[in-house]
């Protein structure tokens, strides 16, 4: 398990982000490294454990607290020391996997060691903040769904809206139809005269047209032609320029000549270019006239559709009339129908009061059930408050023993402490006398030794006296 898919964060790192993100109010205020780490305690480790899958998990508080209903126990209250140590056990069983933890064991609930601890709440802390970075994107795009929701009810609104303006559109009422019919009849007419009135213009115009052709066809032949015979004369001129030398007046009176020929050479040009242009204008006028007469096909188009839409709306009306036919036989035949069924429901309201009758006693008998019923269940909701009642009394009792057990553990615990203090004081005490009295021996023993030897030497000296 030491190659992980999250970083393992220190104790202190834990401690702040606990902290911050899991714990609340004095639960924060107080959290302390000890109590997590080195040597925890149960009951804060606990806690954390629980928060968390307050906060992940969603669980609430009372589910710690509550018996399995699928496993039938004959004593339940033996276990409710346990319970909460037990759900927390296996909802962190169900959690830790998602957190890429597979190892979680009941010791580490009952006696847990630092470095598991450690691990375990890495992984929490790392899968916390992956969920959070999650649900932020998760809630964007549910807030775009919702938008594209209502885009597309809106949407299928609008659209309903114009399907029943279409059909109404389309449908043509009753009071219109001599009109549609005028109109369709004028359309054709208008229609006849149209092509008729097309035809006419059309071809002369086209007579027209390739006339004008043939006469601009016929000009830039012409053109062409005076083009190159003045390409000749030009030749022609230098040639006999260097060959002959005339006279200053034939060379002017020849200069003269050609100058009136260039002259009527240049008007009748400007005469083609003239009618060139007159006649281009008139082909130009051409497209215009073809546009036009494209339009007046087009509508001929659509005033055929619309005539096609009135033969259906006519047969949509005839099938109307059928059915209308159809369903008055039908309404005849029901009339004949009528009588017989009528005799039946005269003889079937006759059997009404006694069947009547037997209802009421039904409902007698389902009212009295009723009640014998809800008097049953009170009477079993009455018991079960008062079970309730004393469940919570005798839980509310062992809180308060609890409390009362670690209050006295506390006392117990300080008393020992000061009665170890105090041991140790007394001890060094006693120690110090001790070493005090035995040398007090040690120096009594000393100078009795040394007054015994003066007394042997004093008697000695006696004796020898």
């Amino acid at each position: 398990m030491e190659t992980m898919t999250f970083p393992r964060y220190s104790p202190d790192d834990i401690i702040s982000y606990l902290r911050l993100h899991i714990l609340e109010g004095a639960e924060a205020r107080n959290l302390v490294k000890g109590d997590v780490f080195g040597n925890p305690r149960l009951e804060v480790l606990h806690l954390i454990y629980l928060r968390i899958l307050q906060k992940v998990c969603g669980i609430r508080l009372e589910h710690a607290y509550m018996m399995p209903l699928n496993v039938d126990i004959m004593y339940p209250q033996i276990h409710e020391g346990f319970l909460p140590v037990c759900n927390m056990y296996i909802h962190m069983e169900h959690l830790l996997p998602m957190c890429q933890i597979n190892d979680f064991q009941i010791a580490d609930v009952l006696s847990p060691k630092t470095k598991r601890t450690v691990r375990f709440l890495s992984g929490i802390v790392n899968f916390v903040n992956f969920k959070e970075l999650r649900r932020v994107d998760y809630l964007k795009l549910q807030q775009s769904y919702k938008l594209a929701m209502e885009k597309k009810q809106h949407l299928e609104a609008v659209n309903r809206e114009a399907t029943l303006k279409l059909e109404k559109l389309n449908t043509v009422p009753a009071e219109h139809e001599a009109e549609i019919k005028q109109l369709t009849e004028s359309i054709r007419e208008l229609e006849q005269q149209l092509r008729q009135d097309c035809r006419r213009k059309q071809t002369p115009l086209q007579e027209e047209t390739s006339q004008k052709k043939a006469d601009i066809a016929e000009r830039n032949q012409n053109l062409n032609e005076y083009k190159v015979s003045l390409a000749a004369l030009k030749e022609e001129q230098e040639q006999l320029k260097s060959k002959i030398v005339e006279s200053p007046e034939e060379r002017k009176s020849y200069n003269e000549m050609m100058k009136e020929k260039i002259k009527k050479l240049k008007k009748e040009k400007q005469e083609a270019t003239e009618r060139y242009e007159y006649y281009r204008d008139l082909v130009d006028v051409l497209p215009s006239c073809q546009v036009e007469l494209q339009l007046y096909q087009k509508k001929m188009e659509i005033q055929g559709e619309n005539v096609e839409r009135l033969a259906s709306v006519l047969s949509e009306i005839r099938n109307l009339e059928d059915q209308l036919e159809s369903s008055q036989v039908e309404l005849k035949k029901a009339n004949t129908d009528e009588k017989p069924l009528k005799r039946v429901v005269t003889a079937k309201r006759e059997k009404l009061p006694t069947a009547e009758i037997q209802l009421k006693k039904i409902r007698e008998n389902v009212e009295l059930h009723k009640c014998t019923v809800l008097e049953h269940f009170n009477k079993v909701q009455e018991e079960r408050d008062a079970v309730c009642d004393k469940v919570t009394a005798i839980r509310k009792e062992i809180k308060q023993i609890k409390d009362q057990i670690e209050q006295l553990k506390e006392d117990a615990e300080e008393t020992a402490k000061k009665a170890k203090e105090i041991h140790l004081i007394l001890k060094a005490v006693v120690d110090k006398c001790h070493e005090s009295l035995l040398k007090a021996v040690k120096a009594s023993a000393a100078s009795r030794a040394e007054k015994i030897d003066e007394i042997r030497e004093g008697l000695f000296s006696l004796n020898l006296l």
